[in-house]
C-alpha cells in the first residue's frame, strides 16, 4: 500500500497564530500515528542569521538583500521537508507567512512530488493582535530594544508583509481559517488530500491538552456571602494562592489567566513567582458576572430588600439577569470570547491555567462539558479545589482535584 504523503503550507500575516497552529496540527496528527514535523522559517532565520533581524527593514520588499536572503531560508526549509517525506514521514508542514503569489507559486514549483494543502490563518481582532505582538516581543531577538521600540518594529514588519499579501484563492487546495474562533470561512479542494478529515476537523475544533480552571481564593466578600465587587483575599485566601503555587510549582505554567478583578490577580501572583517564566495575562472576558443593582450585597439583603429580584432570579437562574447588570445567558459570548482568547494565545503543547470566578468557571466547564442549561449555575466550584480538563478528539477529561 502506498504511504500516503502531504505538504501543509500555512499562510498569514505575522501574528496570526500559524506556529500555534501548526503545533496544534502535528500534535493531533502524531497522535493518530500520522508522522509529522514542522519546518519553520523563523526558526531557521534565527538560527541561520546571527546578528540581528529584529529591525523592521529586513522585511522590506525594497531591501534585494533581506529578499534574497529570506528566499533562500524557504528553499533550505523546502529541500528539508521534501527530504523528510522522501524517508517516510507522512505530513510536512510549511510554517512561514507565504503571503505573495510569488513565494506560493515557488512552493508549488519545487513541492511538486505530494499534494499541497494551503491553510491560511486569518485573524483581525485588534486586542488579539496587540497581546499576539507583546507575545512576539518577547523573544531573544527583541532583548536589545525597548518594549515601546520593539513593538514599533514588529507592527512595521507586519506593514511589509501586507503590502504584498495576496488572499488565498488561485491554488487548488486551500483552507482560509478564522484562526481565533476557529471557524473555517472558505475552502477548495479539488484533489485527494490525505488526512483531508483529520485536518479539517482539527482545524475547527478548540483543542486543550491541559487546562487547570481554578477558582480565586477566599475574599472578605466570600465571608460575608456578598456578591460582585472587588474585594481583596484574606489571609487564609492568601494561604490558598501559596498552597496552589507550591502545588504547581512542578508543573511548567506558561500563561496564568485571570479576570481584571484582585482577587484572581492575588491568587495568581505566587503561582507565578514560583514558576521560571509565567506571565500573568488579565482578561475582562473573565470578570464575574455583573450583579447591576445587586452589586456588593448579601443574598440576604437581596432577599430582604428586592424580594422580587430574588424571586425571580429562583425562578430561573440561567436565564434571569440582575437589573442593569447580566445573567448566566447574557455572559456566554463574552466567556466563549475570552476561552478562544486564552487558546488562541496559548501555545497548545503547554499547560493552561485560567483563574476565575464562582459563575465565570460554571460557564468554561459548560463549554466543554455538556449540562442543561438550567443546571448550570449550580456547578459546584469550591476554592480548595480545581477542575482539571483536556478535550481532544480523543479523549475528554473532567477531574476535580485537591490541590493541599
Amino acid at each position: 500500500m502506498k504511504e500516503e504523503q502531504l505538504y501543509l503550507v500555512l499562510v498569514g500575516l505575522p501574528a496570526r497564530g500559524k506556529t500555534t497552529l501548526a503545533t496544534k496540527l502535528k500534535e493531533n496528527l502524531m497522535g493518530d500515528s500520522v508522522k509529522t514535523r514542522i519546518f519553520n522559517n523563523g526558526d531557521l532565520r534565527r538560527k541561520m542569521i546571527r546578528d540581528n533581524t529584529s529591525y523592521a527593514g529586513f522585511y522590506d520588499p525594497e531591501n534585494l538583500e533581506g529578499v534574497a536572503f529570506r528566499e533562500q531560508i524557504a528553499e533550505i526549509n523546502m529541500e528539508r521537508a521534501q527530504r523528510y517525506l522522501a524517508s517516510k514521514g507522512n505530513v510536512a508542514i510549511i510554517d512561514a507567512t507565504n503571503v505573495s503569489l510569488e513565494r506560493r507559486g515557488k512552493i508549488q514549483v519545487f513541492l511538486n512530488d505530494h499534494p499541497i494543502l494551503f491553510v491560511e490563518c486569518l485573524n483581525n481582532d485588534r486586542e488579539i493582535l496587540d497581546a499576539s505582538i507583546m507575545r512576539k516581543i518577547n523573544m531573544p531577538e527583541f532583548g536589545h530594544l525597548t518594549q515601546e521600540e520593539a513593538v514599533a518594529s514588529f507592527q512595521e514588519r507586519i506593514g511589509y508583509y501586507e503590502s504584498i499579501n495576496a488572499p488565498l484563492e488561485r491554488e487548488r487546495n486551500f483552507i482560509r481559517l478564522n484562526s481565533l474562533n476557529c471557524e473555517i470561512l472558505q475552502e477548495e479542494i479539488n484533489n485527494d488530500i490525505p488526512f483531508y478529515e483529520q485536518i479539517r476537523d482539527y482545524l475547527a475544533t478548540d483543542i486543550i491538552k491541559n487546562l487547570f480552571l481554578i477558582r480565586h481564593g477566599e475574599t472578605f466578600f466570600n465571608l460575608e456571602n456578598r456578591i460582585g465587587g472587588d474585594s481583596a483575599l484574606t489571609q487564609n485566601g492568601h494561604d490558598q494562592a501559596r498552597a496552589l503555587a507550591l502545588f504547581f510549582k512542578r508543573k511548567k505554567i506558561p500563561l496564568i489567566f485571570t479576570s481584571n478583578k484582585a482577587r484572581t490577580i492575588q491568587t495568581a501572583q505566587p503561582i507565578r513567582d514560583l514558576q521560571s517564566d509565567c506571565t500573568i495575562i488579565p482578561l475582562p472576558e473573565f470578570n464575574e458576572i455583573d450583579s447591576g443593582v445587586c452589586e456588593c450585597m448579601s443574598y440576604e439583603e437581596i432577599k430582604e430588600q428586592m424580594s422580587e429580584v430574588y424571586a425571580a432570579r429562583k425562578k430561573d437562574k440561567y436565564n434571569y439577569a440582575y437589573p442593569r447588570g447580566e445573567g448566566y445567558i447574557t455572559m456566554q459570548e463574552r466567556i466563549n470570547r475570552g476561552i478562544k482568547k486564552a487558546l488562541y494565545l496559548n501555545n497548545p503543547s503547554d499547560n493552561i491555567m485560567i483563574i476565575g470566578h464562582r459563575a465565570v468557571n460554571r460557564m468554561i466547564l459548560s463549554h466543554f462539558l455538556f449540562r442543561r442549561v438550567k443546571d448550570v449555575p449550580y456547578i459546584y466550584i469550591p476554592q480548595d479545589k480545581f477542575y482539571y480538563i483536556s478535550s481532544t478528539p480523543n479523549r475528554k477529561l473532567f477531574q476535580l482535584k485537591r490541590y493541599h
